[in-house]
């Protein structure tokens, strides 16, 4: 797509340049803006010289929809004063502005999701990170002490914050294609508080971006269409807030060690499942995690509403672990998928893989 439309940027600024040429030099071009005036044929330079700005912005991922915009509007004023020779350029405009749009409209949500992430961090100073010893796990059911051996978290620092990365495909509805999509995500363990930003590959050329989020137990969904148009926006609800700390429950798979902080306790069901309960504020959400004999996690389900409209209800969610990978001497579940359990039949709608984490960030 980036080729694309870099071609049609260096198109369109070349047709532009025909116009400077055409009032200043005699050329043998056919097809080109006629009677223009050299004052006129400035502005057809100046027009040229604003889109090859913007390709070169672009090419370099830097703000070139400002330029953009600026080079469309003067664009189109020459376009309607040659009308009758030069009308067809207004498709090129027309995808270049949409196209700009979609760009500017990125770059806005970006930059929220930046300004939350920095809040959701500065609300952790980290200073003397706690060690985890043995006593931490005197008190939790014994396969979730065996879990936390295993995954290496003894005699390391507690993880208070997180920062990682994933990929993989997800589906809408039952019956909708997979997409594929990247992800990133902050994590503050200590306040109980996460942040998903993601970019979802819906079609060709055309993505929505998502940001999903937690903080002090009230969760909160926006997703936009190229970054434009909402098509979701939940906030203020409480079976929104539910499921953003079903979420963060099940993700503490992640970062391990936070299952000896204060809001999270166990219970002990059998020998190898044990269920979690967070609370934070007045409410708390529980889901039962599964382990193999030696401790290694094997799934997570919890009930869970299906959306946050009226009518939503909850619905069995559960979470597969398919493999395991060592990040900074942390063994962690790396590829999951993830399965709606209705009445009539599974809905198994997102396939998700961390590709990096970083632990204790700054």
């Amino acid at each position: 797509m980036k080729y694309i439309f870099s071609f049609v940027l260096v198109i369109h600024a070349c047709i532009h340049l025909m116009g400077f040429a055409k009032a200043f030099y005699v050329t043998d071009v056919k097809q080109q803006v006629l009677g223009i005036s050299k004052p006129i044929g400035l502005l057809w330079l100046i027009a040229f010289v604003l889109f090859t700005v913007s390709l070169v912005l672009y090419i370099t991922n830097k703000k070139w929809f400002y330029i953009a915009f600026l080079a469309i509007i003067l664009s189109q004023i020459l376009i309607i004063m040659a009308w009758q020779d030069a009308k067809f350029g207004t498709v090129a405009n027309i995808i270049i502005l949409m196209v700009s749009l979609s760009a500017f409209g990125h770059h806005q949500f970006q930059n929220m999701v930046n300004n939350e992430i920095v809040n959701l961090l500065d609300k952790n100073k980290i200073q003397d990170a706690k060690i985890i010893t043995q006593n931490d796990l005197e008190t939790l059911p014994q396969i979730v002490g065996k879990w936390l051996k295993i995954s290496g978290v003894l005699g390391r620092e507690k993880t208070e914050t997180v920062y990682l990365e994933q990929k993989g495909l997800m589906k809408t509805a039952p019956n909708s294609k997979w997409m594929s999509f990247e992800a990133k995500q902050y994590f503050n363990i200590k306040t109980a508080s996460f942040l998903w930003s993601v970019t979802v590959n819906a079609m060709p050329m055309i993505n929505m971006v998502g940001r999903d989020k937690l903080v002090d137990g009230e969760g909160e969904m926006l997703i936009k269409l190229t970054g434009l148009i909402p098509v979701v926006n939940e906030k203020e609800n409480l079976k929104i807030n539910s499921g953003a700390m079903i979420r963060l429950l099940s993700e503490m798979c992640w970062f391990p060690s936070a299952a000896v902080s204060d809001y999270i306790s166990w219970q002990e069901l059998d020998n190898n499942r044990a269920k979690a309960t967070l609370a934070w504020n007045d409410e708390s959400v529980s889901g039962v995690f599964s382990f193999t004999e030696e401790g290694d996690l094997l799934s997570f389900e919890a009930d869970r509403y299906y959306g946050g409209g009226v009518d939503a209800k909850e619905e069995k969610w559960f979470v597969l672990v398919e493999d395991y990978k060592t990040f900074h001497g942390i063994k962690i579940p790396n590829k999951s998928k993830v399965i709606w359990k209705f009445e009539t039949g599974d809905f198994y709608w997102l396939n998700v893989e961390i590709t990096d984490i970083k632990f204790n960030i700054k």
